[in-house]
């Protein structure tokens, strides 16, 4: 059996990798040490969202130029200083990659993460076999996503149409609509299923969902 989609564009932070705990957590450090209420899960995933700085805004964050690049490095030092110990694949992940393969579909990562350290994480886990290649970002402020998206696209051998990218915020949406490719959006992520709902994207609640959705397109 073959699948509508040639190649699949993987979101890495929620999508793939489970990091929700370890994000909350680590903002509630910084909150913390400046006097302020932490944040719930809830809150966070109703909330967060990119351009990130404007999240840290809605935080109360001090979010000039200096204190975001300031709180930008904090979160990133803390989380890759604890994200191999207490961060784990989504369940089923390295399956999930090995069944669409058979259904002749191939993988790449596309992620807002710097690029170092997506690397480092994707060799960490074992699964970079899966993967033709890794587009991270140049910098530690999530930002140029859909720019990384464009110089992609044009690196691959399929047309948008027979592309699918499968992440876990309405940017993940808005990267797809800008880049041309279709868009399935994981609700065990950075956003809640209400909040993803509303882009009118497909919407699955696990990664074994998705290959029963690939499956039946």
């Amino acid at each position: 059996m073959t699948a509508r989609y040639k190649h699949v564009i993987w979101d890495w932070n929620g999508t793939l990798l489970n990091d929700i705990e370890l994000c909350v957590d680590v903002l509630n450090g910084l909150l913390a040490k400046r006097g302020r209420a932490p944040l719930s899960e809830q809150d966070y995933r109703n909330n967060f969202g990119f351009p990130v700085v404007h999240f840290y805004d809605y935080l109360g964050f001090d979010t000039d130029k200096d204190s975001f690049d300031r709180i930008s490095r904090e979160f990133i030092d803390d989380y890759q200083a604890r994200c191999f110990e207490e961060c784990k694949l989504h369940t089923e992940a390295a399956q999930v990659l090995t069944d669409l393969a058979q259904l002749g579909m191939s993988h790449s990562v596309l992620s807002a993460a710097k690029q170092d350290a997506l690397n480092e994480s994707i060799h960490h886990f074992g699964i970079r076999d899966h993967f033709w290649g890794l587009m991270g970002a140049d910098n530690i402020y999530a930002e140029g996503k859909v720019a990384q998206g464009h110089h992609w696209i044009e690196q691959l051998h399929w047309q948008p149409d027979e592309i699918v990218l499968i992440g876990d915020t309405l940017h993940d949406f808005e990267v797809a609509e800008a880049i041309g490719t279709h868009c399935i959006l994981m609700t065990h992520g950075h956003h809640t299923t209400e909040r993803l709902a509303s882009s009118g994207a497909p919407v699955v609640h696990s990664l074994r969902e998705l290959v029963q959705l690939l499956r039946s397109s």
